[in-house]
């Protein structure tokens, strides 16, 4: 969730949350009564526009200041191994900020609350950018008793003879219910409860055994879970949040405009979708057991495959797990490594190509430029940004077809580089690194796979220069000996046709190194068969989804 703050006039909302039904007619009207009152707040305008659940509606995106933005993040709640719903969410944040920070100029000034308060959360670590400051809850907890005190101040909550404090929303009005068209209905309360109404929420929590307290004015307790993020966030221009628009991010609202007196807090709200398990209308979680770690995850694909895999969807939709998808996502980042390998080898003059298209890979190129950008201000359309990187590789390898004869005229090292160059500024943005090898490590035999194939393949080689060497022999002795020789030379190709069956094929193209060179062999490997982890991580670089990587060696005399 984003969000900026502002004192502008909201429109007139629900009264679901307070167990008040609403029939069709009545949801349809609230729906269309999203975006009415909400004005565009004043400020620097990013050049992004953002799908803003406040309005229902794509709106530009107003910062304070583009020089500090100020972002706020809920932090982890995370009780034991974070998985990959946790990180899904985080990682599409971190997306997020490093667009509005590197393409769209922001410098965003990061604070994430940690809640703390319970000691089984443990803090997982994530691959993205670290926050500028933590605020811990525990930290802060004279400011929270501050808070929760104005709002009582302001006749807007009560504590009770147990001491506990709750927001009294049935003094909102028809003001609660900004983010959801219908807000669930009030759930049972137990018995004992000393709530004046059912959809009352705590801000402050009576101590129970053996829990963590404070004192405060009511007595020895701990703050609510909402009442946390609205006093560390109050004071803050970007409010980032997963997918909490109810309740968290309602109730949120309901404390900073009650606590602010102001009639609209928080601009724009943000929320991600959720990981959905393959084939089941399920999030993943930790209480419906249908969860991957993030630490199983890591042990059969990189976290730059991670990365891609949630770039590939909205932030705003759903995004379905499958080993097919995450295999994808592989495919990709290796088809552009190895896009990377051999436009640089071109540079190098060591993959000889026909004559290059110079005009049409620049005009290729500033068409992406724009297309990216666009595509990112346009709510961080992210598979749209990745599509048209891709579809620059595509073009760009249409012209690195290799051929058997030295072609004539110029080589075009320019074009390739500036391509090459702007292909690693996009995944270096967005957090993904074309440098790294991209293979899992922990796979004790691919190693010695890899050694074990190399020899193969230049026993093969050897094989095959003795079987067409002919020194300076006549040319019927030489025609005798090939014949003679055809069974080894068949051998070869039937070695090279078994080879393909487990994933590894060998090309051997012309080289340009010297007389003591013989050729470039190439090996490519499924990685769906093994982990590659050794020689220079190349990629197939058409889009057949069953090659994933190649090797490429030199070998000499």
């Amino acid at each position: 969730m984003l969000s900026s703050r502002g004192a502008l006039v909201g429109a007139p909302l629900l009264r679901a949350a307070l167990g008040l039904g609403l029939g069709p007619g009545q949801r349809r009207a609230a729906s269309e009564a999203h975006g009415q009152g909400w004005l565009q707040p004043a400020g620097c305008d990013t050049g992004v526009k953002v799908y803003n659940s406040r309005t229902r509606r794509k709106d530009p995106l107003i910062v304070g200041s583009a020089d500090a933005t100020s972002w706020y993040s809920c932090g982890p709640t995370v009780y034991d191994h974070a998985h990959l719903g946790h990180a899904c969410s985080y990682v599409r944040f971190d997306i997020i900020r490093r667009i509005l920070t590197r393409v769209f100029g922001c410098n965003i000034i990061m604070v994430m609350g940690i809640t703390d308060v319970d000691d089984k959360i443990i803090r997982r670590a994530r691959e993205v950018l670290p926050p500028t400051v933590y605020l811990r809850v525990t930290e802060n907890i004279p400011q929270i008793i501050s808070f929760i005190e104005g709002i009582i101040a302001k006749g807007h909550a009560y504590s009770t003879a147990k001491g506990n404090v709750y927001f009294d929303l049935q003094s909102r009005g028809d003001k609660y219910g900004k983010l959801v068209g219908v807000a669930p209905g009030p759930v049972g309360e137990p018995v004992e409860s000393d709530k004046r109404h059912a959809s009352d929420f705590a801000l402050w929590k009576a101590a129970k055994p053996q829990e963590m307290f404070w004192a405060s004015p009511w007595g020895n307790g701990r703050p609510g879970w909402h009442i946390e993020c609205s006093t560390i966030s109050s004071q803050l221009t970007v409010h980032a949040g997963i997918d909490l628009a109810f309740p968290h991010h309602e109730n949120e609202i309901a404390q900073c405009e009650v606590f602010h007196q102001c009639k609209q807090w928080g601009n724009y709200f943000l929320h991600s979708g959720h990981l959905h398990v393959k084939g089941k209308e399920e999030k993943m979680s930790k209480s419906l057991k249908n969860y991957i770690t993030i630490k199983d995850f890591l042990k059969t694909a990189s976290p730059d495959v991670f990365r891609l895999f949630c770039m590939r969807s909205s932030y705003r939709s759903a995004i379905d797990y499958s080993d097919g998808a995450v295999l994808e996502a592989k495919h990709l980042l290796l088809a552009a490594t190895a896009f990377v390998e051999d436009a640089r080898a071109y540079m190098r003059g060591q993959l000889v190509c026909g004559p290059i298209g110079e005009d049409v890979l620049w005009e290729r190129l500033s068409h992406t430029k724009g297309a990216v950008k666009a595509a990112l201000a346009d709510d961080f359309d992210t598979p749209g940004a990745v599509d048209a990187i891709m579809d620059l590789i595509h073009h760009g390898n249409r012209q690195l077809k290799a051929v058997t004869k030295e072609p004539g005229g110029p080589r075009s090292p320019a074009v390739f580089g500036s391509i090459v160059s702007y292909i690693e500024q996009f995944f270096e943005t967005v957090g993904i690194s074309l440098a790294d090898r991209q293979f899992v490590s922990g796979d004790s035999g691919s190693a010695t796979l890899h050694s074990v194939v190399e020899e193969l393949v230049r026993f093969r080689l050897k094989v095959r220069q003795f079987a067409l060497a002919t020194g300076e022999a006549t040319r019927e002795a030489r025609r005798q000996q090939l014949l003679e020789r055809q069974p080894l030379l068949e051998a070869c190709d039937t070695l090279r046709q078994d080879l393909v069956a487990h994933g590894i094929s060998i090309k051997v193209s012309p080289s340009h190194q010297g007389p003591v060179t013989v050729g470039v062999i190439t090996l490519r490997c499924r990685v769906s068969s093994h982990h590659c982890t050794q020689g220079t991580v190349k990629a197939q670089t058409s889009h057949h989804a069953d090659v994933a990587c190649e090797h490429t060696h030199l070998v000499t005399n």
